[in-house]
């Protein structure tokens, strides 16, 4: 049953891996003469060493036509609003704006700063983008392109954790830079893309509209996840444009990296519950190393130790090329035993997300309901 087991997870593996290798990846799909208004709504709270970088990036966008920007903070001590004044003023020739988002309704704080930045957006094309998301010059021209087609109403994109600075963080990227992307794409080989991933959304607002606009998700976790949910039931297209952007983090802990793939986990339990399920199957490691333990206390035959080692090598070699295509040029591969490790913890996480309902996010204590909504608490 374990070598089942371990030549299936394997075998999804390989499939994963191919779905991967045949996306675009990193091909800039700019189209010279369309560049329609833009409105780039930016909810943001707090800093570290990484954000005036990350905020300038959108801030210098080459970019042919009309662009607003939008930041949105909750309270107007917030140590991230001089860092945005201070932006808006070196760069006078870009439409940028601070807003002090007051009274915000809603249990997650990002979605209900989005909605009252929404009614000030100037355009039909929104984009929403995370305050750790930083962009290359040229990517605006990129992101739009898929829009040429009018059955398309959202583009998302990949990302990638830039700047992985601890061992946690590291064990992360594997996660991140080889896992999340290449899954999604497995996924797309199944069926339409029906979901949005939440680094960085563009969205045209008619179909924004049709769903309530963003004060419809203000108590929903994943966000990202119920806007392309709601806009693909409503018959409208989803698009990947092939750009990837990075996400820049202060350096994390084994604990916080545990807290944040443990909230990632029970988010898509509740979104996925049945897909998340059966996600255990495709663990590549997690059955390899099963079966080679059986196999060593057992001592009755090579055949399956070898095997076993085979398929743990297949799952590494494919983790690391995954990494090194989605970070080309970049010394972002994590060191080859954090594979297994990663697996061997993400059974752990699997485990962890069906035996409680609590998320801690950015501080906050969350209970998530079954229809994953967010209400305050939780045990």
């Amino acid at each position: 049953m374990l070598g089942g087991l371990a030549a299936l997870s394997c075998g999804l593996g390989l499939w994963q891996w191919f779905a991967a290798r045949k996306f675009p990846l990193h091909q800039k799909t700019a189209v010279a003469g369309f560049a329609p208004a833009v409105s780039i709504l930016k909810p943001v709270k707090g800093c570290d060493a990484t954000t005036r970088d990350s905020l300038q990036s959108w801030l210098q966008q080459i970019y042919a036509g009309p662009v607003e920007i939008l930041f949105g903070v909750a309270d107007e001590n917030d140590s991230v609003v001089k860092i945005i004044r201070q932006l808006i003023a070196e760069n006078p020739d870009i439409q940028a704006q601070l807003v002090i988002c007051q009274n915000l309704i809603g249990a997650n704080a990002k979605v209900a700063k989005l909605a009252q930045l929404e009614k000030r957006a100037q355009h039909d094309l929104i984009l929403t983008c995370d305050a750790d998301v930083r962009v290359p010059s040229d990517f605006l021209a990129s992101f739009v392109a898929p829009l040429r087609e009018e059955k398309i109403a959202l583009v998302n994109c990949f990302y990638r954790l830039a700047n992985p600075s601890t061992s946690a963080m590291r064990w992360e990227a594997v996660a991140i830079n080889a896992d999340f992307w290449s899954q999604v794409l497995q996924s797309a080989t199944l069926k339409p893309l029906d979901f949005a991933l939440g680094a960085a959304i563009l969205v045209r607002r008619p179909a924004l509209a049709e769903i309530g606009g963003f004060a419809a998700l203000a108590d929903c976790l994943a966000d990202d996840y119920q806007l392309g949910q709601r806009i693909a039931k409503n018959g409208c297209q989803i698009a990947l444009c092939p750009v990837v952007v990075e996400c820049w983090d202060a350096p994390q802990s084994w604990w916080q990296v545990w807290k944040h793939q443990l909230r990632w986990a029970r988010t898509i339990r509740v979104c996925q519950p049945l897909p998340y399920f059966f996600s255990l199957l495709a663990n590549a490691s997690l059955w390899p190393l099963l079966w080679l333990a059986v196999s060593v206390v057992a001592a009755k035959s090579y055949c399956p130790l070898l095997a076993a080692v085979f398929f743990l090598l297949v799952r590494m070699a494919l983790a690391q090329d995954l990494q090194r295509r989605f970070t080309p040029g970049r010394k972002l591969i994590s060191a080859l035993w954090l594979v297994p490790l990663r697996d061997v913890l993400n059974a752990a996480i699997w485990i962890a997300a069906f035996t409680g309902n609590r998320i801690e996010w950015r501080g906050r204590k969350m209970k998530l309901r079954p229809d994953g909504t967010l209400e305050d608490g939780g045990r």
